[in-house]
């Protein structure tokens, strides 16, 4: 199995890409490398995966790659585009704050 293998959905990938997705990071021609080497990389996770594990994935920033298990035997190829706003303010994460403690016998916060 190769790259090659999935080249009609790279060639559906890039053409969506082409047509849809704006990217400021990658030309349609960055894009086309960059899945290519993330195919061969899913490929790689894939015949490597354990014995229990049905998939193979690979991913970058913009775009992920999932082959999965089916019943022929070339594995199904999902692409995604990992789709966000370079524009999108970013929020700060919100500090965790402790559960109160459980007691066996009310079932409510333990009293110290």
């Amino acid at each position: 199995m190769t790259a090659a293998t999935f080249q009609s959905e790279a060639t559906a990938a890039l053409k969506a890409y082409d047509h849809f997705v704006v990217c400021l990071d990658k030309s349609p021609e960055e894009f086309l490398e960059t899945l290519q080497s993330l195919l061969v990389k899913a490929i790689l996770a894939y015949e490597n995966r354990g014995p229990n594990l049905r998939h193979g994935l690979a991913l970058d920033k913009n775009i992920t790659v999932i082959l999965s298990q089916s019943d022929s035997a070339r594995p199904l190829c999902g692409i995604y585009f990992n789709l966000h706003s370079p524009y999108q303010k970013s929020t700060p994460a919100k500090p965790a704050t402790a559960l109160p403690k459980i007691t066996e016998e009310r079932g409510g916060p333990a009293e110290a």
